[in-house]
């Protein structure tokens, strides 16, 4: 695959294809992946923007999250809009495609900052009416009862943290809501935007069976079945589920337990008219996230926020190639920087376009694996 990439680069073609899954019948097909330096995709971008903070950490989660000592949100929100502001000029796009928040817990953020980046981003770029704008939301009665000011801060799609239907695993994986209040969010969320919410929920827990997963999934797919994200739970060092599962406290499934629940997974949700359209995300032909899409077919995207990633090209200071760049991490330290230069990039590294290619050849080789025969029983 590299050696026909590096062909390609070498003759000057316009376009790579790689071949991936249909959101259509779940076939494959070919996406052209366009030169990264055609003007469409030097003027167009997706936002990621991270909020940093969380009320707790779940027991199995090593990300960049902080537990705050004090309320900055004011301070958070003028920073997150400076380092949009920052590097929406410093790439120049001219459009702005789809924005996704993130964290950390974005739903413990203010509806105000939410309009507040939105606001920045409509400054500097196109931001269409019809763009996607996504929030992650834990289904908490708190974060339930600020959808609908999220809703008209200007977010038109949520992404619910349900994880688990089951009230004892959701106490081993430390997560701070019930099964009852997490079906209640999802239910609000579909009121608001009807056709645009997605669901994240996960395999391979402790004590986890195949046949009480595919229960689970048919629950929740009765009250939501347009967009599923399928998460395996990973061991992470330094967390609190790894020292436990390392003292022998936690038992995970075994490995072809856990590949049996991802198979079953796809056949339970291809029953139910969910495709997979990449290696963790189904969805209805008409829920697929554009924001997920942008990322798999290699197009620009900016990373906001503490340790937030992002790719693009920084043509305001005269660059031609794609760069991948790293914030800096810590929350405090990431504003101090953003007040003195307006932006905290920690990190950039240029990528040349056989390096572009080379990461959504990685990505790609999961989906073909993900193609073998399905070995679940039949019904």
């Amino acid at each position: 695959m590299i050696r026909m990439m590096r062909h390609a680069l070498h003759a000057g073609r316009g376009a790579l294809c790689l071949r991936s899954f249909s959101e259509t019948r779940g076939e494959v097909i070919e996406d052209v992946l366009q030169r990264t330096d055609s003007a469409r995709l030097t003027n167009e971008a997706s936002l990621y923007v991270h909020w940093p903070y969380c009320l707790r950490r779940c027991s199995y989660c090593n990300f960049n999250k902080y537990i705050p000592r004090e309320n900055n949100d004011h301070m958070m929100t003028e920073c997150l809009q400076r380092e949009t502001e920052t590097l929406l000029q410093l790439s120049q796009v001219s459009c702005i495609t789809s924005v996704f928040f993130g964290g950390g817990t974005p739903s413990l953020a203010h509806p105000s900052t939410i309009a507040a980046v939105l606001e920045t981003v409509s400054r500097q770029a196109n931001l269409s009416d019809t763009a996607e704008v996504t929030l992650e939301v834990n289904p908490t009665p708190v974060g339930r009862s600020k959808l609908e000011d999220f809703f008209h801060a200007g977010v038109n799609r949520f992404s619910i943290g349900v994880q688990s239907l089951q009230d004892e695993d959701l106490k081993v994986l430390g997560r701070d809501h019930s099964p009852q209040q997490a079906l209640l969010t999802v239910a609000e969320a579909r009121r608001l935007c009807p056709g645009r919410v997605s669901v994240d929920v996960m395999f391979g827990r402790p004590k986890q069976s195949v046949e009480s997963w595919e229960n689970e999934l048919s629950e929740l797919l009765r009250v939501c079945d347009d967009h599923v994200s399928l998460y395996q739970l990973t061991l992470e060092r330094g967390t609190q589920l790894f020292k436990q599962v390392l003292e022998g406290e936690v038992t995970l499934p075994t490995e072809e337990e856990t590949a049996e629940m991802y198979l079953c997974a796809r056949k339970t949700l291809h029953q139910h008219g969910l495709l997979q359209y990449e290696v963790s995300n189904f969805a209805r032909q008409n829920a697929v996230s554009h924001h997920n899409r942008s990322y798999w077919k290699g197009t620009q995207y900016i990373g906001v926020g503490p340790g937030a990633h992002g790719r693009f090209v920084p043509v305001g200071e005269g660059g031609v190639l794609r760069e991948a760049r790293t914030q800096t991490l810590e929350p405090d330290i990431w504003m101090r920087e953003v007040q003195q230069k307006g932006h905290a990039t920690r990190r950039r590294i240029q990528l040349s376009h056989l390096e572009l290619y080379s990461v959504l050849v990685k990505l790609y080789y999961p989906i073909v694996y993900s193609l073998r025969p399905n070995n679940c029983q039949s019904d």
